[in-house]
Formats: C-alpha cells, structure tokens, sequence
C-alpha cells in the first residue's frame, strides 16, 4: 500500500511542477529560478552532518524570509541519526527532507521514500553516480561528494625535519610518526591526534579506518553488493594503522575511551599534532575556528601495509544522499521539493553548499576553496586508483560499529586481545546480515 501511495504521490507531483513550471522575470546572476510558492506546506529536514547545522539554520532562515514557507532543520548527534530518524519518523509531523546514505539504509528506508526520478531537483543534477536505488525507484540524491584520509600539517611536518616526499606507504609514514613521537616533548607537538573512542569520534575508525580492510578484501574478491559475510583478510593491516595511531600520540590507552571528536579536532587546529584522520568537510572547521592557513594543510592516503599502496589515493565517495517523506502531506512534499531546488541552484544555496560540502554534482555548483578537495583531485589526476567507501555496506551500521567499537576500547586499554575486534568485525557482519535478511 506505502508503495502505491509513493507511485501516486509521484504522479501528482510530475503534474503539479509540470503546470506551474515558468521562470521568474527576475533572475539571479546564477539564471537560478526563484523560490516557488509553496507557502501552504512545510518544510521538515533531518540534517546528518553536526559540523553543518548552523550553516543550514541560516539558509533556512533566508529562504523563509524570501518565500514565506517554513523551514525547520533539526540536527541529529553524531553517530544518532538512525535511531534519531526512526524516532523521528514515528510522529505525526515527520521529516519530509531526510537521508538515505547507504544500501543498508535503503532497505530500511526505501518504502517511506518518494521516487525522486522526475523531479525539476533532479533534473539539476550532472551525474548520477552518487545516487541510490530501490530496483528503478530513485529513492536518494547524493548532494555532494567527500574524501577522507589523514590529514597533514606541512608546516608542522617540515618543522620536524620531514616532508611529504618521504611518505608514501605505512613502512614510510610509521617511520615519520615514530620519529616525531620519540621528540614530542622537544618538538612541542606529537605525531597522532587522539584517536578516541567516544561516540563523537568514533565514527572515523569504525567506519572510515575499518573502510581500508573492507575495500581491498571486496577489490580482491570482486564484490560488487553488499556481502553476508566478509573474511578479514587485510585485519592484520586494520591493527597495524590502528596501532599507530594509538601509540604515536599524546593521549593513549584507558583516556581514549573517553577522548572525543572535538579533542582531536583542536588538537590539529592548535598544532599540537602532524596527523589527523578526518576528511573534507574539516576544511571550514579548520581555516574558520582554528585559522589555519590554507596552505599549511593537506591530505593523504590512509597507508597500511598493503601491497601496492604507493599508488592509492584518498578515500572518496559519499553518505550524503537526500530522500523526501513520500507518507508526508502532498503540499509539504511540494514544499520540501521546492526548498531543495533552490538550495542547489540560488546564490545563497551554492554558496553554502561549495564553503560546507566542497564539490557538489549540479549544474549551477560553486567550485569549492577547499585545499583537502585539491589533494584528493590531484591523486587521481596522477593515476592513483581511489578507494571506494566499501563501508557503506555495513550492516546494521550502528549495532555493527559499537561492537566493534567496544572491542577497540577493551584492546586499546590492554583489557582485551586484537581478536576480539577481528571477531566483533567478520563475525558481527554476518550475524547482523543474517539478522537484517531474516524472513
């Protein structure tokens, strides 16, 4: 029935943009069409990203001023967004605007989720690479594409007698960061930021460290949709930068099960560290709050011990994709559409959008200051092949990663053995599959 509704909601959307489709008399230097009137519905979005919130508070501040529509953004906490998505949803008034990041997600969610696939928003779009589907239903627009590493202080790393040149594999880096590690107290900075463990950092390792294992065990064996089981080939290669980064650092053992994202993230800021695995969308964060130069900062591949590694790039692809409520009002659904083009077609929008997203696949997308983007380019421009988000196929991802994660914080403090996260890993994979597929 829920698939029904979604097929002719879809219908009277096609039909109510057809008939009022026309652009204003006035444009923008953009030719981006003015905000439609839809001051009859609502716009409710689900925002993903924590480090974003105040960015689209403001836009939706300047789109209600234009147009009169209401627009509320409510941010869910770091590592929350599923269980705050499926409390949310449970209301009478739910999001209209949310995110649909994964194939995982897309079982989940697909069902509640309008076929997108006729819609002006789409029709913005350069590519559809980022997109997912539930069979032919376009359920998710990625809005925008992302790398992840480790990022560099170059002027901290030459300070220290090393420069990038030497890096460029996990015998060169390890070498490196032992070395400045040894001379932290000399140096007045430390190799590693804090690796922690609290739910506000967490995410970067068992999601975006765990990636390295899982991308060239799923390259090796050529798997192209989400597996029932993985092997753990390359876990030996999981503990090796995971050691590093917990060795070669200021904050170590028991303190970093309580060491959070924005601890680390200040540690980098305030040069009290060379290294910090992050990804781009740091770049505001980092030149905003911290006022790091520009120059001073880039990007590098995650190495670790894998054969061949020298040619790896950075980490890109995507978990931002929007969906819109197809169980929402017809005039809220009218509303959310329109809200979403104007964000990615008006000044105001692509201005937001290129200074907290970076690149973004639409016609009228600003091209993004952002020196990390430049890195990840600048790889592939010389060939380096670029390690797909093979996480993107975890399952269960919440329930999946805090095992995982308590199982890094019981071997991190010396509580418990490697084999207990290889076990939470390979293990905890298939049982969660096998939970998610159950009849």
């Amino acid at each position: 029935m829920k698939k029904l509704l979604a097929i002719l909601l879809v219908l009277s959307i096609v039909f109510a943009f057809g008939a009022c489709a026309g652009k204003s008399g006035t444009e923008t230097s953009t030719d981006a069409p003015k905000p439609a009137n839809t001051a009859t519905g609502k716009v409710y979005y689900l925002n993903f990203k924590p480090e974003a919130d105040q960015a689209w508070q403001d836009l939706a501040k300047t789109y209600t001023e234009q147009t009169g529509v209401e627009v509320k953004v409510v941010t869910a906490a770091s590592g929350e967004y599923d269980n705050t998505l499926t409390a949310e949803m449970d209301k009478d008034a739910a999001p209209t605007m949310f995110q649909i990041g994964n194939q995982g997600a897309v079982e989940t969610w697909g069902e509640y989720a309008l076929d997108l696939s006729d819609t002006d928003f789409v029709k913005e779009l350069t590519t559809s690479d980022f997109n997912l589907y539930d069979g032919d239903k376009l359920v998710s627009v990625g809005y925008c594409y992302e790398a992840f590493g480790i990022i560099v202080n170059k002027a901290l790393l030459e300070q220290a007698g090393h420069s990038l040149d030497e890096i460029t594999n996990f015998d060169s880096l390890k070498a490196v960061a032992d070395d400045i590690h040894a001379r932290a107290a000399e140096l007045g900075f430390d190799a590693f930021t804090s690796a922690g463990l609290d739910g506000s950092s967490s995410w970067r390792f068992s999601g975006h460290l765990i990636n390295m294992p899982l991308f060239y065990e799923f390259r090796d064996d050529g798997v192209k949709e989400q597996p029932a089981e993985i092997k753990g080939t390359y876990m030996d290669n999981y503990k090796a930068i995971w050691d590093l980064y917990i060795t070669d650092s200021a904050t170590t053992g028991a303190a970093l099960a309580s060491a959070t994202g924005d601890q680390a993230e200040a540690e980098f800021g305030e040069g009290k560290a060379v290294f910090y695995q992050n990804g781009t969308w740091e770049y505001a964060n980092l030149t905003g709050n911290f006022n790091m130069n520009p120059e001073d900062i880039t990007m590098i591949p995650i190495y670790c011990g894998v054969d061949g590694e020298e040619k790896a790039g950075l980490c890109c692809g995507t978990e931002n994709c929007w969906a819109v409520n197809a169980n929402a009002k017809q005039e809220d659904i009218d509303a959310t559409l329109a809200f979403m083009t104007w964000v990615v077609t008006s000044d105001e929008g692509t201005a937001m959008m290129a200074e907290q997203f970076g690149p973004c696949p639409f016609k009228n997308a600003k091209t993004p200051e952002n020196v990390l983007f430049a890195a990840a380019n600048d790889y592939t421009a010389k060939g380096n092949y670029v390690v797909t988000w093979a996480f993107n196929w975890e399952p269960a991802v919440d329930d999946y990663r805090a095992a995982v994660v308590d199982a890094m914080t019981k071997y991190s403090a010396g509580q418990g053995e490697w084999d207990e996260v290889v076990k939470a890993a390979v293990d905890g994979w298939a049982t969660l599959y096998a939970k998610d597929h159950a009849e």
